[in-house]
């Protein structure tokens, strides 16, 4: 001890370092935690609150916002009292052991929750009839409780010392003990991650190039039939006409063979109805697509890191690179509300309606219209 305080003593430019970078931590991982917390809230209340977005794509983004929540308000405040306390652990291990599950266990879920909603991304695009059709809000609710499951089973292992959760002094958290690859256990979790990212931009770029087969196909319209006493002619004639006339399209009185049969309502926009939906679906799963994008972005840093130590005995990394790779994964809990508004429209309309308080009043573009057919 006499050592440190004589060093310390004879190195006052390198104690004035560590206490600003001490502040500077605290600081930002501050500001992360208040922009996670306001994002992420004010997503999940505008979810809940507008019955209009109600549907499959928002109730997994709910799930993904909650998530971020709990992180922001139970992991990352032990960062930050670590950090005051000179990057030290003074808690039992069983806390330290719980906080490092809860970590890995989010981070498993973004994977595997974005895997999932890839897949029902590319549903909704390339077999769109199934679509509206099977993914109910029961179908999504067993599949936010699949992925939940899943991002169990992977991080509860570690907590019977299968990969040993420790504090990590160098990144200040509790997390995977990265060791060398041949005492290691914890490479199976890292390949598991990499695996479920990459599959999920590979489910994207099939679902891309889904669309860009099908670019110059026009989306299908119903055409009326002509009919001049009954004489339908045209290309919606015999049989077709009659539907016509039933789906909206009827011309002059009743025909004597349909007296009796409603005729459904019908607006100038019906005929755009598929090209408008489609149009929607695009846009969140371009939405859905740079989240998973930025989860790759934050995430990327640490995980080479974390090969690095396994795979490289006796490596250094440097503290800098490893601090600043920390952060940005902590970041990731915050950025997919900015990312949501950025790529959205639908939200920022209904953020305007539902919040005109905080928000300019200025009058929001009409809404295309959003109908499961």
């Amino acid at each position: 001890m006499a050592n440190t305080s004589e060093f310390g003593e004879s190195n006052p430019s390198l104690q004035n370092y560590s206490i600003t970078a001490s502040a500077v931590k605290l600081a930002s991982l501050g500001l992360i935690i208040c922009i996670s917390l306001v994002g992420n809230v004010a997503l999940s209340l505008l979810v809940l609150k507008d019955s209009s977005l109600q549907k499959a794509p928002y109730y997994f983004l709910l799930d993904l916002c909650l998530a971020d929540i709990i992180r922001s308000t139970v992991c990352f405040p032990f960062v930050m009292i670590s950090i005051n306390n000179g990057s030290t652990w003074t808690y039992s291990i069983i806390s330290c052991k719980i906080i490092a599950f809860m970590s890995v266990l989010f981070c498993f879920h973004v994977a595997f929750l974005l895997f999932c909603v890839s897949v029902t991304r590319y549903m909704a695009i390339a077999h769109h009839r199934f679509y509206s059709k099977r993914m109910t809000l029961w179908t999504c609710v067993a599949v936010i409780c699949m992925v939940w499951t899943l991002s169990v089973a992977m991080a509860f292992p570690p907590v019977f010392d299968v990969g040993t959760y420790k504090f990590i002094h160098e990144e200040e958290q509790c997390i995977f003990e990265h060791r060398y690859v041949k005492a290691n256990d914890t490479l199976g979790f890292m390949l598991m991650l990499a695996v479920i990212v990459g599959t999920t931009h590979v489910v994207y770029i099939k679902m891309l190039c889904f669309v860009y087969d099908h670019r110059k196909m026009k989306p299908a319209q119903l055409v009326p039939a002509i009919s001049q006493n009954w004489t339908f002619h045209g290309p919606g004639a015999t049989g077709q006409a009659a539907a016509n006339w039933i789906a909206g399209f009827g011309r002059g009185p009743t025909p004597p063979t349909l007296v009796g049969i409603r005729q459904a309502s019908h607006n100038g926009n019906r005929r755009l109805l598929v090209l408008d939906e489609f149009k929607m679906e695009k846009r969140i799963g371009k939405m859905y697509y740079m989240i998973t994008l930025a989860f790759l972005l934050f995430w990327a840093p640490y995980i080479v890191a974390c090969y690095l130590r396994v795979f490289v005995k006796g490596g250094t990394i440097p503290q800098v690179y490893l601090t600043a790779a920390v952060w940005m994964t902590f970041i990731q809990a915050g950025a997919n509300p900015i990312i949501c508004f950025i790529f959205n429209k639908e939200l920022r309309i209904r953020l305007r309606a539902c919040f005109p308080c905080c928000l300019s009043t200025q009058t929001p573009m009409s809404m295309e219209p959003y109908c499961v057919i």
